[in-house]
C-alpha cells in the first residue's frame, strides 16, 4: 500500500530505505543531527514527523570546518 501511495503522488515506483549518514559518520540520532546532515549533502529535502524541509528554502549552511574530514572513512 505504501509504495502505490507513494506511485499515485509521485509517479515513481521506487522507495529506498537506507540508513541517515554519510559514509564513515554515525548514523543521526536527533533532529540537531539530521538537519545538519541534510545541509552538509545535496539531500533536496528532509521530512521529519509533521514537517517537510525544502533546501532551496534554507539559509546557506556554513560550516566551521572540513564535514568530510571529521570522520575516517571506512
Amino acid at each position: 500500500a505504501l509504495i502505490e501511495a507513494f506511485y499515485r503522488k509521485t509517479g515513481c515506483l521506487v522507495i529506498i530505505n537506507t540508513s541517515f549518514n554519510v559514509r564513515g559518520e554515525p548514523i543521526v540520532c536527533t533532529p540537531r543531527e539530521a538537519f545538519t546532515c541534510f545541509m552538509r549533502t545535496h539531500m533536496d529535502y528532509l521530512c521529519m514527523g509533521h514537517f517537510l524541509l525544502d533546501k532551496k528554502a534554507q539559509k546557506p549552511w556554513k560550516d566551521e570546518f572540513d564535514w568530510q574530514k571529521e570522520f575516517e572513512l571506512d
